[in-house]
This record gives C-alpha cells, sequence and structure tokens, in this order.
C-alpha cells in the first residue's frame, strides 16, 4: 500500500474520530430557545439600565471565577456610568504598581499595590492560570470577554446555561464534582448554579429573578464582546441610505439620457 494512501486513510479515521467526539458532546444538549434582545436586528442598541445591572451580576456572581480581559474600568463609561462613578469602582480594585509609581517591589519582593484607574483593565480574579486551575479543582474558568461570539447560540445559549442547572434523572451517571446543566453538551458541567432568585439586590430596585439575572449580565457580556455594535449598525443604516440614494439617482440620470437618445 502506498504512502498516500496509508495517510489518506489515516486522515479519514482522524476526521471520524473528530466528528464522534463531537457528536459524543453534545448527546443530551437541549438547543436554546431563542430569546428577544434589544441589540438584535439592524436598528439593534444596548439598554443602559439592562448592562449596568448586568455589570453588578458579573461583579457580584461571576468575577470571582471568570476574567473579563478585554475590558477596561473607562470603558464602564460607555454603559452608563459616569467618569466619577467609573473612578470609585476602579478604586475599589487593586493592581501591582509600575516601576514609577512609588517603585516596584517591595524589600520582600512582594509587589506593591495600588487601587485601579480607569485606564487599567478589569482585574483579574487569579494571578495566573496555575492558579486559576488550582482554585477550581484542576478546571480553567474561560475568560468571559468574547463567551456570546465563542460560543453557538450567542447570547441565547448564555442566557439557557445559566437557567439551565437541574438535579440530574436517576438513569443519569454524573461525574463526581460536575454539575447537570440541559443545555450544556454531554449535560454535565464543572461549573456548579452560579445564580438563583435574589442572588443580587440590584442598585435600580428592579427584582432580581433567576430569570432576569440570567438576561442581564448576558446582556452585558453580549456588550463585552461587541461595544462597537450600535456604532457599526448606525454605520450599515447610513450606508443602505445612501445606496438607496445613489441608486435612485443612477436611474433617474439613465431615463433622462435614454430619453434624449430616443
Amino acid at each position: 500500500m502506498s504512502k498516500s494512501l496509508i495517510a489518506a486513510f489515516l486522515a479519514a479515521g482522524l476526521a471520524l474520530g473528530v466528528v464522534a467526539h463531537d457528536a459524543n458532546a453534545s448527546i443530551g444538549a437541549t438547543p436554546p430557545p431563542s430569546q428577544e434582545w434589544t441589540f438584535n436586528g439592524i436598528f439593534g442598541h444596548f439598554n443602559r439600565a439592562q448592562l449596568k445591572r448586568g455589570y453588578q451580576v458579573y461583579q457580584e456572581v461571576c468575577a470571582a471565577c471568570h476574567s473579563l480581559r478585554q475590558i477596561y474600568y473607562r470603558n464602564l463609561t460607555e454603559i452608563g456610568f459616569s467618569e466619577d462613578e467609573v473612578k470609585e469602582i476602579a478604586a475599589e480594585f487593586e493592581v501591582p504598581a509600575g516601576p514609577n509609581e512609588e517603585g516596584e517591589t517591595h524589600e520582600d519582593g512582594e509587589p506593591i499595590m495600588r487601587p485601579a484607574k480607569p485606564f487599567d483593565k478589569l482585574v483579574n480574579p487569579y494571578a495566573n492560570d496555575n492558579a486559576a486551575r488550582a482554585a477550581n479543582n484542576g478546571a480553567l474558568p474561560p475568560d468571559l470577554s468574547l463567551m456570546t461570539k465563542a460560543r453557538k447560540g450567542g447570547a441565547d445559549y448564555l442566557h439557557a446555561l445559566l437557567i439551565g442547572f437541574k438535579d440530574a434523572p436517576e438513569d443519569f451517571k454524573l461525574q463526581e464534582g460536575m454539575s447537570y446543566n440541559t443545555y450544556f453538551p454531554g449535560n454535565q458541567i464543572a461549573m456548579a448554579a452560579p445564580i438563583d432568585d435574589e442572588a443580587v439586590e440590584y442598585a435600580d430596585g428592579t427584582k432580581a429573578t433567576k430569570d432576569q439575572i440570567s438576561r442581564d449580565v448576558t446582556a452585558f457580556l453580549a456588550w463585552a464582546a461587541e461595544p462597537e455594535l450600535e456604532e457599526r449598525k448606525r454605520l450599515g443604516i447610513k450606508v443602505m441610505i445612501f445606496l438607496i440614494v445613489f441608486t435612485a439617482m443612477l436611474y433617474a440620470v439613465k431615463r433622462r439620457v435614454w430619453a434624449k437618445l430616443h
């Protein structure tokens, strides 16, 4: 048998193995139901009050394990916080001081810490991935910056996942340390149910049901993944209007030119 033929069989076997693995991983996962979001559609936009609630949920519930590495504190002005509020929010956290900020380390080698400022990124809950794994039984909590874009189903999937924690059926073999989730591929997830009714007390008085909390933090993470969404859609509308007007003008010119020729 030629080497090329052997290589072809190996490639085919590998491809079938990947497909089988993906198929097995998705067994039992219920497709997430479609939801209505203010940011869907050509005129989609973010609800600022919802985004502020979502940030509160992220900070009080999710930030203990999950990072948001692509967002700076100053970006929070885009979701409705004032500059003074952002300064107060940032100052609640500490980051390592730079070499031009009263030194870099203490005499014992420990880094000098300072209150975070608007130009700092949101503080990571762990110093590095090894520390994150050590705190989570070997599992690495994913960064949430692009979560709604990285998962099939986007915001619908994330919302469903957060409310999809159930007691495992009697005939389902749940591995130790895992939780049962209706919408997670394979129905087993290393994360415990993160939210429940009244898991947070909203600053604006909104009733904090599990569904509401899930919707708010999902909307916030959708913004974090695509903060330019509104600007992009506004530009798209302007371009469409321009093309329609330009096309109408060309059609009018064409009719006038051909009218003279006839």
